[in-house]
């Protein structure tokens, strides 16, 4: 892949959030040189990298002094200086549902399962037990929604026969849905998505057993 003008993406191997920007390179043909934070050794909070992010959260994305965290808005960032292929659908209707779809991850599923909040129901005296059931519940809530709207769409992805940023957001969130032991057998349209998804090497590559930091 050719360098993506010098940038720089901070991310870790399991961070669902930096696996979206990971896909949306690889689907750009961009790469971009590597950082890793360790956020389950807490280097996330160090002072060097909140000066980074002071969210102290990956991914982040670095380009000629240009810095910029959440990954839609990275993802679109791409999309807008990369145009080729495009990321969302071309009529006003259809990229608003691509960014519902999207957000469903992004907003409602993924910062309540997050490591952050996972340690803080530790905190609270939760056990390992509760946080699964904790996340179950709320992928569960989610996929529920997003299956909803993908039996409305032409598959195999969530707009067509091209994967763009709901599938970029979808197959992430998939890994965590069964490393947490949801039951995926309702979401055929989900799973149509994430077998899809497998057989293109932008997908493959960005999977988090493949990443270097990974463990």
């Amino acid at each position: 892949m050719p360098d993506s003008t010098g940038a720089t993406l901070y991310g870790y191997f399991r961070s669902s959030a930096a696996y979206r920007v990971r896909i949306a390179l690889g689907l750009k043909g961009l790469s971009a040189t590597h950082k890793f934070i360790h956020l389950r050794k807490g280097e996330q909070t160090a002072p060097a990298y909140l000066k980074v992010n002071p969210a102290g959260l990956v991914p982040v994305w670095i380009e000629d002094g240009f810095h910029l965290a959440q990954s839609l808005a990275i993802i679109e960032y791409l999309d807008e200086t990369h145009p080729e292929p495009p990321l969302l659908p071309r009529g006003p209707r259809e990229r608003a549902i691509a960014r519902e779809i999207a957000l469903t991850v992004a907003a409602d599923i993924h910062p309540i399962g997050n490591l952050r909040v996972l340690n803080q129901l530790t905190g609270l005296g939760i056990d390992e037990a509760g946080r699964g059931a904790w996340s179950k519940h709320w992928i569960t809530l989610g996929f529920d929604a997003i299956e909803a709207r993908l039996k409305t769409l032409p598959g195999p992805f969530a707009f067509g026969d091209r994967p763009m940023i709901a599938d970029i957001c979808i197959v992430p969130q998939v890994f965590n849905a069964r490393r947490f032991g949801v039951d995926l057998t309702p979401y055929a349209r989900i799973r149509e998505i994430d077998a899809a998804a497998a057989k293109l090497e932008a997908f493959a590559a960005a999977e988090p057993g493949r990443q270097p930091d990974a463990e």
